[in-house]
């Protein structure tokens, strides 16, 4: 990356459309239309800093490795990864959803090791850990809810907003682990080494959370 530039990594997709209104309101707009671009890196409207787009699962990588100096990314993807050599300084409360258990709509408990089929194996084991239920993890990367209309898994750990994707493959949500949103995370290094740029970032983002933040 550019040097002399504050890089912020954003992540693809839902997260990226309801990331860039608080930009927007924190003064930083890129200067094209990323919708529209098959560029992954964009100059914006603050000469000292780029955005560059990635996939969630790559954003926490890319800022623990000082790569990117920041990064919009959801929570469940913190919680899968760990936090190390990041901060999380915001909740940026856009894109919620749920991280659940979910079974098809007659599950009862087997008499073995339960088969859970999820992409978030490190939050699934330490769960089902705490509640003293053995599992059987098998990792996979989407379309969860196959998993035990195949009769591969007998329940999945996922991502769950409306529902509706699990009711109509006959399955339902049962625990939730974790309430997720976005969040700013930010490099350690880069906090001790440019504290003063990414401070002034940091709570002009901070401030248009609060002001685009619905009334309560």
């Amino acid at each position: 990356m550019e040097t002399g530039k504050l890089t912020l990594a954003l992540t693809k997709g839902r997260i990226l459309k309801e990331t860039l209104p608080l930009l927007a309101r924190a003064g930083v707009e890129p200067l094209e239309d990323m919708g529209k671009s098959r560029k992954l890196v964009f100059p914006t409207t603050r000469d000292d800093v780029q955005l560059v787009v990635m996939r969630g699962v790559d954003v926490p990588v890319y800022v623990r490795h000082g790569a990117a100096d920041l990064g919009v990314v959801g929570k469940d993807t913190l919680l899968e990864q760990g936090s190390d050599g990041v901060y999380e300084p915001l909740d940026l409360g856009i894109a919620p959803c749920r991280l659940m258990t979910a079974a098809p709509v007659d599950f009862a408990w087997p008499d073995r090791r339960v088969r859970v089929a999820t992409k978030f194996v490190n939050v699934a084991r330490d769960y089902f850990a705490r509640r003293g239920v053995q599992v059987e993890l098998i990792k996979l990367y989407g379309a969860m809810e196959l998993a035990p209309a195949m009769a591969l898994a007998d329940m999945i750990v996922d991502i769950v907003d409306t529902g509706n994707t699990l009711r109509a493959n006959g399955m339902e949500p049962l625990d939730e682990i974790a309430a997720v949103t976005s969040r700013l995370i930010v490099n350690k290094a880069s906090m001790r080494s440019r504290h003063g740029a990414l401070n002034g970032l940091i709570e002009a983002i901070g401030s248009a959370v609060a002001d685009l933040a619905p009334a309560a």
